[in-house]
């Protein structure tokens, strides 16, 4: 993608935040200026201008596919791993659920990241 990066939808937001809200091992913090979670210090979920991500293992991930989501590629470059999901999926609280709960159990499967010195 070329030129500047636009603020993900208010409604978007409000979306994201709530289906993070209630899983105590995400860490919600910003990511190039966007809403993020992480876990163990690793991108789990994120928003993306208008679009939400998550982090899959394989096998979700062609489960992902196959339900019209599509790789996630910031500057059109794929960021292996993430997938962008379709809106009916993040407009439907019980399967963006569903997938953020295989993104947490991707998550919960890598190595914790040290945290950086600052």
């Amino acid at each position: 993608m070329k030129g500047k990066w636009k603020k993900s939808p208010a409604a978007l937001v409000a979306l994201f935040d709530a289906a993070v809200a209630g899983r105590p091992v995400l860490q919600r913090r910003l990511m190039f200026g966007y809403p993020a979670a992480f876990l163990g210090g690793n991108l789990i979920t994120g928003l993306f201008q208008d679009r939400m991500m998550v982090r899959l293992s394989e096998a979700d991930r062609a489960k992902a596919l196959a339900e019209g989501g599509v790789a996630f590629a910031p500057g059109g470059r794929p960021m292996r791993e993430y997938i962008v999901l379709p809106n009916d999926v993040i407009a439907d609280k019980r399967r963006l659920g569903l997938w953020l709960r295989r993104a947490i159990a991707h998550g919960e499967t890598l190595p914790a990241k040290k945290p950086k010195r600052g």
